[in-house]
């Protein structure tokens, strides 16, 4: 892969299980040295963001739960009084190098609608603008998908888009991907290189994450998959490791890479909005001609290529993109209906144009709309 080093932006996402100690309550000693990384990057004129989940584990603290609690109103009440301690365990911690942090908290909704999406994107803009480090978080208290969302692993990738970021990191309590799990295989090794999230790499993934988070190694390699898309290299690397944000900005082999391909670029427009931010509402199944026909060449969908539809979706909506075998390739915003999908699907566009008229015969889904995996 081409190297970080020198890397103008970073972003960072640290998990829920890294942040805290054995006891559960966040580990201030440890955000510390870690806000001790992101003042070393900043000197050297690196723009830094950090996702930190931690907000449900500062409140539990707070508001005495032993454990994470399993009821929505409980998680969304201990993220509310979490969020403003967590925020300024930062604040003081990056107070000592006199670097200022703001907090943006980011819902599923900010980044489905564009223009909220494009605010978001200027706030943090003018933050790096005026020399601030964003302290970016699911805003937990008013939303009840994302806690679901994969332990903030997918909104660092959509931020690492809004920023056109050279780099996206996540700080896990994993040392990387394995080839199996390492705590039940002994044999298990670290994947060091990822190019292609293929069918073997997704299995490596396994299951959940800890009592203290939400995801686990599969979410992460989901966000991996969508850098690789995206053309931003992505670092997995145990989060405790000393000196670790900085060694992986300064290019060290640490942890397992996601290395986009020599032909990726930053695509950090609609497509990446599509193809990170939206809630998915149905899918379209490819035969083998048009799955080539994206992949080699980028072409548009075209509805004699769909073979199957499934789920509910109007103008507009965003869906997966399935292979004949129903590989996922890519996702994007249909330009039918689910209704007329089932009517168009496997028709010639001249076939369409002639029962449905001129203005009805289109892609299925464009290629400017459309983000390839």
């Amino acid at each position: 892969m081409a190297s970080t080093k020198g890397a103008r932006t970073v972003v960072a996402k640290i998990g829920s299980s890294t942040l805290v100690d054995k006891t559960g309550a966040i580990d201030r000693a440890f955000v510390r040295s870690l806000c001790d990384q992101i003042a070393t990057l900043v000197g050297e004129d690196t723009r830094v963001v950090m996702v930190s989940s931690g907000a449900v584990a500062a409140g539990r603290e707070i508001l005495g739960f032993h454990e994470r609690p399993r009821e929505i109103d409980d998680l969304q009440a201990c993220a509310a009084a979490g969020q403003a301690l967590l925020t300024q365990f930062y604040s003081q911690a990056l107070e000592r190098h006199d670097i200022p942090c703001g907090q943006v908290l980011l819902s599923r909704r900010d980044v489905i609608e564009r223009d909220s999406y494009l605010h978001a994107r200027n706030t943090l803009t003018r933050m790096f603008e005026l020399g601030a480090v964003p302290v970016v978080n699911e805003n937990d208290t008013v939303s009840v998908a994302e806690f679901t969302f994969g332990d903030n692993d997918m909104l660092g990738a959509i931020v690492a888009g809004m920023v056109s970021a050279d780099l996206y990191v996540i700080l896990s309590d994993v040392a990387g991907l394995y080839t199996a799990n390492p705590q039940e295989d002994p044999t298990a090794s670290l994947v060091e290189t990822v190019h292609e999230v293929d069918a073997r790499v997704s299995g490596m993934a396994g299951g959940s994450g800890t009592s203290f988070g939400t995801g686990g190694m599969s979410s992460k390699v989901r966000a991996g998959r969508a850098m690789l898309a995206a053309g931003i290299p992505t670092v997995i690397c145990l989060g405790r490791r000393p000196n670790v944000l900085v060694d992986v900005a300064h290019g060290k082999r640490v942890g397992t890479r996601f290395v986009p391909s020599g032909s990726g670029t930053h695509d950090v427009g609609r497509k990446l909005w599509i193809g990170l931010s939206e809630i998915v509402h149905g899918s379209l199944y490819l035969d083998e001609g048009a799955t080539r026909a994206v992949i080699d060449r980028g072409a548009s969908i075209l509805p004699v290529g769909v073979t199957k539809t499934e789920g509910e979706y109007q103008v507009g909506d965003v869906v997966n993109v399935l292979d004949p075998d129903g590989a996922l390739i890519g996702r994007g915003a249909v330009r039918y209906s689910s209704e007329d999908m089932a009517r168009v699907r496997g028709l010639k566009l001249d076939v369409i144009e002639r029962f449905l008229g001129p203005d009805r015969a289109q892609p299925a889904i464009h290629r400017d709309e459309l983000l390839v995996f």
